[in-house]
C-alpha cells in the first residue's frame, strides 16, 4: 500500500486515547481492522488500527482498556505483528486461539462501559460483544463519532475518486440483467428490498469501478435493491459524470448519502421486509433499521453468489488476463535465474522488476495486492511485506517466495511460486526438496479432485495437508480463496479451508489452490495457481454429477525443488501435463531468450 500522509503509526495516539475514554468513562474501546463496508484492503482515511498500533496486516483488531491492549492476528501475521508492534504497549494475542472476548472476559468488570464505533463492526461482531457484556453485566455503547478519527491529525481524507464504467466486453452481463438475478432472488425469498453495503457488490451489480481502495478498484457507496430491479444508489453525485449516470439507467435512482439514513427510517416506517446479511453489514445499518421497525430478514448479500459464478465469456476474459499475466511472470523468472546468482538481486528490486513487467500488459490497472517477495528466513512470514528496514539481497542457495497480482479489465490474478536461488547451478537441501515436494502433492490433490456436484470446499481442504500430516507438518492458513473479476483477489463466499462451510463449489467459481510450508527462521514454501470450477465427464457407472477444477495460472512450478521419489505416477503425469499446457500456451508469447528458458523449466520431469 502506498502510504498517504497520516497514515502512519502514532506512538501517541493511545495516551490521548485513553485520556478521552476516561473523559467519556468507558473501560475499554474496540479498534478493528475495518471501515464502513467491511472492505479488506482499507481506504488510508480508515487505516485506524495501523495509526493506533503499527500493524500493517489486511486483518487484525485491537482492544485498548485503561491500564492494557491487546492485538490480535490470525496465523498469518504471527511473526509480523512482533516485529511491528510494540509489546510493550499492546499484547500480541493469536486469535485462533484468544479472540478479544475471549481476553476481555477475566477484564470487565460489573457496569463497565465497552465503547465501539458501529460502522466498523458487523451485526453478528456486535452480537458476540453484547452477549459478553451481558454475561458480565457490563455496558456495550455505540459511539456517533470515532475518537480515534477526532485524535488523527493530518488524517487522510475520506475516498471520493470518479466513478468509471465497466462495459461489455469486459462485463458481459448488463446491470440491468444483473439486477434481475437479484430481484428473483428477492421475489423468491418474499424480500422487498436488500440492502448493499459491500463495495464489491455494488461494483457488481452496477458495473462500475473506482480507485477508492488500494488494490481493489471497488466503489465505496450503499444501496437498495428492490424486488422490481429499481436501485437507489447512494453516492456523492459530484463522483458521477454524465456518461456514468446515463449508464446506471432510469430505473437507478442517485441519492447523496446523508439521504441513506432517512431512507432506511422510511422503509421501517412502511414494515418493508429487508434482506440483511448481518454478516457484512455494518450494525449501524441493522440498528437503524431495527429501530425505524423495518422485518428484517436475515440472508446473505444476494450479489454474492451470482457474483462468484462466472459466466462462459467472463472465464474466458479471465483466461486472457492469466495469459499476459503468464508472460510477464515467466519473463521475470527467468530474469530472476539469470541475475540473483551474480548478488545484486534484493527482495525489493525483485518485486519491482516483476510489477514493471507486469505493468506492460495490455488492459492492466494495477496490482490486486501488495507484491510478498520474501527471501531465506523472511519467506517463512505468510504475509511478509518488504520494506526498506527487511530487504535482503536473494542469496544462491536460498528458497524465495513471489506471491504476486494484478488487476486487469478482464480478471484479476494472484499466483505464488518457490524458487531456488540460483536454479540449476545450485543445490537445495534434501529438507527444502522434502517440504516442497509434500506442498506440491496437496496442489495437485486439489488439482486433480472429481468431486460431486454439492460438494463444498471445506470437505477439500484435507487433500492439500494430507501429504504434510504424513510427515508432522501443516500451514495456519486456507487452501483456497475465491477471486473476483476486475474485483477482489479474496472473494466470498467460496473457499477451500478447514474453518467455515461455504456454499457449494459450482461452475464459474475461480478459487485459489494454494497450499504451504513455513519453517520459521529459514524459508517458507508455496505454490498457488488459481482454478476455476467446471463440470467433468462422469465415469462409466457413476450416479452423480461431477465437478472438477480447470487451472488457469500460467507458470512453471521449480523443477528443481521436486524430489520426484516422493511423486506417484499420476502426480508425476499431472506436473509434466500442466507444464506442457504452460508452454504450449506463453512460448508463442515471450521473447526469444525468456523461450529458451521456457523451454528448460517445463521439460518432462
Amino acid at each position: 500500500m502506498d502510504t498517504a500522509p497520516g497514515t502512519s503509526h502514532d506512538p501517541t495516539l493511545i495516551a490521548k486515547l485513553r485520556n478521552r475514554m476516561q473523559a467519556e468513562g468507558w473501560a475499554g474501546f474496540l479498534v478493528p481492522h475495518a471501515d464502513a463496508n467491511q472492505s479488506e484492503y482499507l481506504p488510508p482515511s480508515a487505516e485506524r488500527l495501523a495509526r493506533l498500533t503499527g500493524f500493517t496486516g489486511s486483518a487484525g483488531a485491537a482492544v485498548v482498556l485503561v491500564d492494557e491492549a491487546a492485538v490480535f492476528v490470525d496465523g498469518r501475521y504471527t511473526l509480523q505483528v512482533k516485529d511491528e508492534v510494540d509489546t510493550k504497549v499492546f499484547d500480541p494475542q493469536p486469535i485462533a486461539t484468544t479472540t478479544p472476548q475471549d481476553w476481555l472476559r477475566p477484564r470487565l468488570k460489573a457496569q463497565d462501559r465497552l465503547a465501539y464505533d458501529p460502522w466498523l463492526f458487523t451485526s453478528s461482531q456486535v452480537e458476540a460483544y453484547q452477549t459478553l457484556c451481558d454475561d458480565v453485566d457490563a455496558q456495550l455503547v455505540a459511539v456517533d463519532d470515532n475518537p480515534i478519527d477526532t485524535l488523527w491529525t493530518e488524517r487522510p481524507t475520506p475516498p471520493s475518486s470518479p466513478v468509471e464504467i465497466l462495459d461489455a466486453p469486459f462485463a458481459p452481463l448488463t446491470s440491468k440483467a444483473k439486477r434481475d438475478l437479484v430481484a428473483a432472488d428477492l421475489t423468491k425469498a418474499k424480500a422487498d428490498v436488500a440492502v448493499l453495503s459491500a463495495g464489491d457488490s455494488i461494483s457488481w451489480v452496477f458495473n462500475i469501478r473506482a480507485d477508492d481502495v488500494p488494490f481493489t478498484p471497488l466503489v465505496l457507496a450503499y444501496a437498495l435493491l428492490f424486488a422490481d430491479s429499481r436501485a437507489k444508489l447512494f453516492i456523492d453525485p459530484d463522483r458521477l459524470n454524465a456518461a456514468a449516470r446515463a449508464h446506471l439507467g432510469e430505473d437507478v435512482e442517485v441519492l447523496p448519502p446523508e439521504r441513506f439514513g432517512p431512507e432506511l427510517e422510511a422503509l421501517g416506517a412502511a414494515k418493508t421486509s429487508v434482506r440483511v446479511a448481518r454478516q457484512a453489514t455494518p450494525a449501524w445499518i441493522v440498528q437503524r433499521l431495527n429501530a425505524a421497525g423495518a422485518r428484517i430478514q436475515a440472508g446473505q448479500d444476494p450479489c454474492q453468489l451470482p457474483k462468484a459464478k462466472k459466466n462462459p465469456a467472463e472465464i474466458e476474459g479471465v483466461k486472457a488476463a492469466h495469459k499476459r499475466d503468464g508472460k510477464a511472470l515467466v519473463a521475470f523468472l527467468a530474469w530472476l535465474e539469470r541475475e540473483a546468482p551474480k548478488g545484486a538481486v534484493t527482495e525489493l528490486s525483485a518485486a519491482a522488476k516483476l510489477d514493471e513487467l507486469r505493468a506492460q500488459n495490455d488492459h492492466f490497472r494495477g496490482l490486486s495486492f501488495p507484491t510478498i517477495s520474501g527471501a531465506g528466513p523472511n519467506g517463512a512470514i505468510v504475509h511478509y511485506r518488504v520494506s526498506e528496514r527487511t530487504n535482503r539481497p536473494l542469496r544462491t542457495g536460498e528458497l524465495y517466495l513471489v506471491d504476486s497480482g494484478a488487476q486487469y479489465l478482464d480478471g484479476t490474478t494472484d499466483v505464488t511460486r518457490t524458487v531456488l536461488v540460483g536454479g540449476a547451478s545450485a543445490k537445495p537441501t534434501a529438507e527444502m526438496q522434502d517440504r516442497f515436494t509434500r506442498v506440491l502433492k496437496g496442489h495437485i490433490a486439489i488439482s486433480t479432485q472429481r468431486f460431486p456436484r454439492g460438494t463444498r470446499g471445506q470437505e477439500l481442504d484435507v487433500l492439500a495437508r494430507r501429504a504434510l500430516w504424513e510427515a508432522g507438518l501443516d500451514y495456519d492458513h486456507g487452501t483456497g480463496h475465491g477471486v473476483g473479476t476486475y474485483l477482489g483477489v479474496h472473494e466470498g463466499p467460496q473457499s477451500i479451508s478447514k474453518r467455515g462451510q461455504g456454499p457449494e463449489l459450482a461452475a464459474g467459481m475461480v478459487l485459489s489452490n494454494e497450499p504451504g510450508y513455513y519453517k520459521e527462521g529459514a524459508f517458507g514454501i508455496r505454490i498457488e495457481n488459481l482454478i476455476t470450477v467446471i463440470g467433468q465427464p462422469a465415469p462409466k457407472g457413476a450416479e452423480r454429477e461431477m465437478m472438477g477444477f480447470e487451472p488457469l495460472t500460467l507458470a512453471p512450478i521449480d523443477r528443481n525443488l521436486i524430489d520426484t521419489a516422493l511423486l506417484s505416477q499420476t502426480e508425476h503425469a499431472w506436473v509434466d501435463a500442466y507444464h506442457a499446457h504452460v508452454w504450449d500456451e506463453l512460448s508463442p508469447l515471450v521473447d526469444e531468450k525468456t523461450r529458451r528458458w521456457l523451454k528448460i523449466a517445463t521439460a518432462p520431469l
